[in-house]
């Protein structure tokens, strides 16, 4: 029930300032946020990658609302791609970027300028060894956000997408992803969509998601599973036998600072594993999705509120 309400204080202002202000909330926070900066980011790669687990870095920033913002968020990027490269890095990490990040919604030429910007992005990953793969944002997004993987892919066809199981539409979208070289990462969905778009019930997200994997898994490209749902990883390791793929074939996603354990014991079994590291200074939203995904987390996080004893 709490999820809904947490998801609309993920876009509230004045939420933003009272969980943003409480002075306990900064070291849960880094639970799920590697840090603000781009040492922060750095320090959590090499431990991850030092204990065989890949990753993907997110520089968080959403909604932003000037070309000025989109551009900034485009150079944190190019930066964070050269320290990679210039660490060798760059076999074990690449990133994900999410368009609105890079002016998608801005009222004039906001396609064309997340275009250029992940275009740019996309260049610097291929020089530093790597890879981008496209966040997917709500409902409202994911035509442009296709669209412009189109795009890309027509220089760079690489880039990686990602699919939202929650949404009607996605079994369509992973027939036309689940082609040769196609990376698609796989996840439930963590925005609030309407009923018209999406499943509303977690059993129906559920079966939708085995639905996709089950094109993806068949199909020709390379699927990512996005998840921490031990049935649904168990369900992806026995289509992945059945379809003949080897470990190399797909991956495991997960997030930073959630089953961590169980992300060391599938690396320790021979599978490939990815760990989403988000950081930098706005990430509230990121975090507030974080809670709302499961009772766990906000669980935890209620905890810390309260006096030590």
């Amino acid at each position: 029930m709490l999820g809904p309400v947490l998801l609309v204080a993920s876009r509230s202002d004045a939420m933003r300032k009272l969980v943003a202000g409480a002075p306990v909330t900064r070291p849960v926070v880094d639970r799920f946020v590697a840090g603000e900066t781009l040492a922060d980011a750095l320090t959590a790669v090499r431990s991850l990658t030092g204990d065989g687990i890949e990753v993907t870095l997110d520089h968080l920033g959403e909604d932003i609302t000037s070309a000025a913002e989109a551009r900034a968020t485009r150079d944190a990027y190019l930066r964070l791609l050269e320290a990679l490269a210039g660490e060798g890095l760059g076999t074990r990490a690449e990133v994900s970027v999410k368009l609105s990040a890079f002016g998608q919604a801005l009222p004039t030429g906001g396609d064309d300028l997340a275009y250029e910007g992940a275009r740019r992005v996309a260049e610097a990953a291929r020089a530093a060894g790597t890879t981008v793969t496209l966040d997917m944002e709500d409902h409202t997004t994911v035509d442009s956000t296709l669209g412009i993987l189109a795009k890309l892919r027509e220089e760079y066809p690489e880039t990686g997408a990602v699919l939202q199981s929650y949404l009607f539409r996605t079994e369509d979208d992973a027939r036309a992803l689940a082609t040769e070289g196609s990376r698609v990462r796989l996840v439930k969905g963590a925005y609030r969509e309407p009923a018209t778009v999406a499943h509303q019930d977690k059993a129906e997200v559920d079966r939708a998601y085995v639905r996709c994997l089950k094109i993806l898994m068949a199909g020709r490209g390379y699927p990512m599973i996005g998840s921490h749902d031990p049935r649904l990883i168990q369900i992806a390791r026995e289509l992945a036998t059945r379809h003949g793929r080897k470990p190399g074939d797909y991956e495991f996603q997960m997030l930073y600072g959630i089953r961590t354990d169980e992300q060391h014991r599938l690396t320790g079994q021979g599978h490939r594993v990815r760990a989403y590291i988000p950081y930098g200074a706005d990430w509230y939203g990121y975090f507030m999705r974080r809670l709302a995904e499961r009772p766990a987390n906000l669980t935890f996080f209620l905890r810390s509120f309260l006096p030590s004893r």
